[in-house]
């Protein structure tokens, strides 16, 4: 069965990377479900191997993370703080630098994508109002997201796997990752400042402190207190979890719990924004590249050209990491890497999270992130295309990752 373990293996990674297979609607998420079952009905793989190679600890602790994020969603706490950013009374200039603080930070501590999700379309309802492009913006709070998911190891799906392949520890991941991303939140900026596309609206809107600051009347929903302190408090009480307690999981899990006990929000309102489809995706992938991995023949293959090309060196890791990140994907290829790759050091997993996370920023393909934003924005009128993202992603993610590899290097 080592040929259809291969033949799966290349078909589901080439669907990772076109996002769907030609002539079918199948998108990612069906793709790796539609390889494992095939996998598990040939009996390439057993039912017990297939349950062996499902990381039971990452995807306990990303479901917690995403019940996390829907009790702000379902507090107003996005909703609020969007508003509290674009009514700021300040210049272009300000505006962009709030957003990107503002996003660099909740994606530290909550999951990126839901992040993007939930202030994407707040934003763009606010720059309108202020008679500004949303196009900058929107870029800035996609690239601002990725950029800040990179410092902490629950910031994004990819993190989270390297965490627990590694058991690292929480200190150290952000003490090892944090300045890059802090880095690259500066370089966000800069870009998107310095670019035609924000200088055009800066100089037609006027850079004075008052010069936008028009009345915004869009409704602002109301911040439910009791939601939100619920929320702080489970996210205190997951960092505590992550900094003091071995068994992550299922510690997560009693905080997951603990949300569903709620009088104000039901069980469906609680889960309803949990993303099932990307907990199947991650389910699909962990049979299909587990399948590899277990194969002695075809892992060891793999694994010597990944040897050959000096996976560990931090030049070639950031290459491949660009490379593999606007293909097949940052997830896809993070999992790849741990499953089939050699034996991986704490700091050489500390620097494929930051390579990872920060070369999502390159297209919009690259990040999960970039995709929701980006069709957030066309559900609200504002069109972002391929080049228009490019434009600003593509330097972000080169000075970015320059910067990085430097940092890496430096602590090595």
């Amino acid at each position: 069965m080592n040929w259809l373990i291969a033949v799966v293996f290349v078909l589901v990674y080439i669907g990772m990377a076109l996002g769907r297979w030609p002539w079918l609607a199948i998108n990612r998420t069906g793709i790796a479900v539609f390889g494992a079952v095939t996998l598990l009905i040939s009996g390439a793989v057993d039912r017990d191997g297939a349950l062996a190679s499902i990381d039971f600890a990452t995807l306990a602790v990303l479901l917690t993370l995403m019940v996390l994020s829907s009790q702000y969603a379902a507090s107003g706490f996005f909703d609020w703080i969007g508003h509290r950013i674009t009514a700021l009374k300040c210049g272009p200039g300000g505006l962009l630098a709030g957003v990107i603080v503002m996003c660099g930070v909740l994606s530290a501590f909550l999951t990126n994508d839901v992040v993007v999700w939930a202030v994407t379309p707040v934003l763009i309802t606010g720059v309108i109002a202020r008679g500004l492009d949303p196009k900058p913006y929107v870029i800035a709070v996609a690239c601002a997201a990725n950029a800040g998911s990179a410092a902490t190891l629950i910031g994004n799906p990819q993190n989270l796997m390297i965490a627990e392949f590694g058991n690292l520890d929480f200190i150290g991941f952000v003490l090892a990752c944090a300045v890059p991303a802090l880095l690259a939140l500066g370089v966000v900026y800069v870009v998107i400042l310095r670019s035609p596309m924000m200088r055009r609206q800066t100089y037609s809107a006027g850079t004075g402190a008052n010069a936008n600051a028009r009345s915004i009347d869009q409704p602002v929903r109301p911040l439910d207190k009791t939601i939100l302190t619920k929320a702080v408090l489970a996210t205190i009480a997951v960092i505590a979890i992550f900094v003091f307690v071995e068994d992550r999981a299922l510690w997560s899990l009693l905080v997951v719990g603990a949300l569903l006990l709620s009088r104000r929000l039901s069980t469906d309102q609680v889960l309803g924004r949990v993303d099932w489809h990307l907990l199947a995706l991650f389910c699909g992938l962990f049979i299909v590249t587990g399948a590899m991995a277990q194969n002695d023949v075809i892992a060891s293959l793999f694994r010597d050209v990944l040897i050959t090309l000096q996976i560990h060196h931090p030049g070639v890791l950031a290459g491949v990491s660009l490379a593999g990140s606007n293909t097949i994907g940052n997830v896809p290829l993070v999992m790849m890497l741990l499953s089939l790759g050699p034996e991986w050091s704490t700091e050489m997993l500390h620097a494929l999270a930051i390579f990872s996370t920060l070369s999502g920023n390159f297209l919009i393909v690259g990040s999960v992130a970039n995709i929701i934003a980006v069709e957030q924005a066309a559900k609200a009128g504002t069109v972002i295309s391929f080049i228009d993202y490019a434009r600003l992603g593509v330097p972000v993610t080169l000075i970015s990752l320059a910067l990085s590899l430097g940092w890496v290097i430096l602590i090595s």
